[in-house]
């Protein structure tokens, strides 16, 4: 089966053609908002001006009539920017003649983490700009063990960036400034229960710009708030008797973390795995590849039911083609 892809929840642009082996191929465009973070009208009016060159381009590489189902983020993320992409997988789907499914965004960064990594049955730290959450396989779902009671580690990251002057997006910016500095802060740390909290940590942190360098703040700021991830993931991995974890999202592709929770899998004979970095980051070979396995299952998505919606939950998924032991 052969797979188009659309991916568009929030500043990442992509269109992808997979099959059940591997990504046939792949454009994007990326939306850098000039100052501050991301602007939805801003992020919404990028994926209008780009997204036909955008699926163009995939286009160009296969005879479309090739092309046997047609995947879309439909959620969550910024509602302008799923609108707009929900359109254009709906013409699409209806010009040829093909299935439409609706993707669920952060169900997509697992499986394809699990499709390039090969993993069966992981317990999953999925963590991006607005989520943050540990979630484990069980009867036909991704069940939601813990997550974040406010924001997401990405936009926590990404706030405190801006309010320390460096450039959207944060993220890599604190990581590098991070690599400088041995000194750590006490900051707040926040996990109740399989829960946690990064709000505080944003405060704190930028409170300490005024007494502290940017480079031991974004190092205290990283060991806390990884801390407190890998803390739940052992918790899970434990309560839950799996032996696999698996990194998902973005922020994922964060060194520090990478290294953090590998040293923790060690202690405890876990084992570790993470996808490269382009398979973390949005794409749209995610959004292909979980398309093509809810339509090997029978899953479609009506015209109907294909509106956008910005706060789908990865709990809500279906998910009949993981078969357990």
């Amino acid at each position: 089966m052969t797979v188009l892809g659309i991916e568009g929840t929030a500043w990442n642009l992509s269109a992808s053609l997979v099959d059940d082996d591997e990504v046939l191929c792949e454009a994007s465009s990326a939306y850098i908002p000039a100052s501050g973070g991301i602007h939805p009208r801003e992020a919404a009016q990028h994926v209008a001006n780009n997204i036909a060159g955008v699926i163009r381009q995939v286009l160009s590489s296969t005879d479309p009539r090739l092309i046997e189902g047609v995947a879309f983020s439909q959620g969550p993320g910024l509602g302008p920017c799923l609108r707009i992409v929900g359109t254009a997988a709906r013409a699409l789907s209806l010009r040829l003649g093909v299935p439409l499914v609706g993707v669920n965004h952060c169900v997509a960064h697992i499986e394809v983490g699990r499709w390039k990594t090969d993993l069966v049955d992981p317990i999953v730290l999925y963590v991006s700009g607005a989520n943050s959450q540990v979630l484990s396989y069980r009867q036909q779902r991704y069940r939601i063990l813990g997550e974040t009671l406010d924001i997401g580690i990405g936009n926590c990251l990404d706030k405190f960036a801006r309010s320390a002057g460096l450039p959207h997006p944060g993220g890599p910016k604190v990581e590098r400034l991070a690599q400088e500095s041995r000194n750590y802060l006490p900051m707040p740390y926040v996990v109740k229960g399989m829960d946690f909290s990064f709000s505080g940590i944003v405060t704190a942190a930028t409170e300490a710009l005024k007494s502290a360098s940017l480079e031991e703040i974004c190092y205290s700021f990283q060991e806390t708030a990884f801390s407190m991830l890998v803390e739940v993931s052992e918790r899970a991995l434990s309560q839950m008797d799996k032996s696999d974890l698996l990194l998902a999202g973005g922020v994922g592709a964060n060194a520090r973390l990478q290294e953090m929770l590998s040293v923790m899998c060690a202690q405890r004979g876990a084992r570790f795995y993470a996808p490269k970095s382009e398979y973390l980051q949005d794409n749209g070979a995610m959004i292909a590849h979980t398309g093509l396995l809810m339509l090997r299952h029978g899953i479609q998505t009506a015209i109907a039911c294909s509106g956008a919606n910005p706060s789908f939950r990865p709990d809500e998924v279906e998910v009949p083609w993981i078969e357990t032991h």
